[in-house]
């Protein structure tokens, strides 16, 4: 189910599709991002990440970026991810920094 999730969250924005092992990963609660979440985001609860990490990537080199709602719980999948050995864990901090990190990734990709 998480590999159909994150196939149709990174066909959904072309932009986060092009990126090479990149991923957004969105800690809060499944409520919490059904009410909103960045483009391309995969929910992964923070209480989850250390189960699911590997069924989304298991390559600890990949770039991974983490938000919640205030931060907080980023942090700590941050911790926890690289406590498993994940090299490139990024906490973006809150949705709206998702949110404004999803929208200049895109306008790079768009521009010539």
């Amino acid at each position: 189910m998480l590999k159909k999730t994150l196939l149709a969250a990174l066909f959904a924005v072309p932009a986060l599709s092009a990126w090479a092992e990149t991923y957004l990963i969105d800690v809060r609660t499944p409520a919490e991002y059904a009410e909103a979440h960045a483009d391309g985001a995969i929910n992964i609860p923070v209480e989850d990440v250390a189960a699911k990490i590997s069924e989304v990537t298991a390559d600890k080199d990949a770039d991974i970026y983490v938000y919640c709602r205030s931060g907080r719980r980023a942090g700590v999948a941050q911790e926890t991810l690289t406590g498993l050995g994940y090299k490139k864990v990024t906490n973006l901090g809150t949705l709206a920094n998702a949110q404004a990190f999803v929208a200049k990734q895109q306008a790079e990709k768009a521009t010539p």
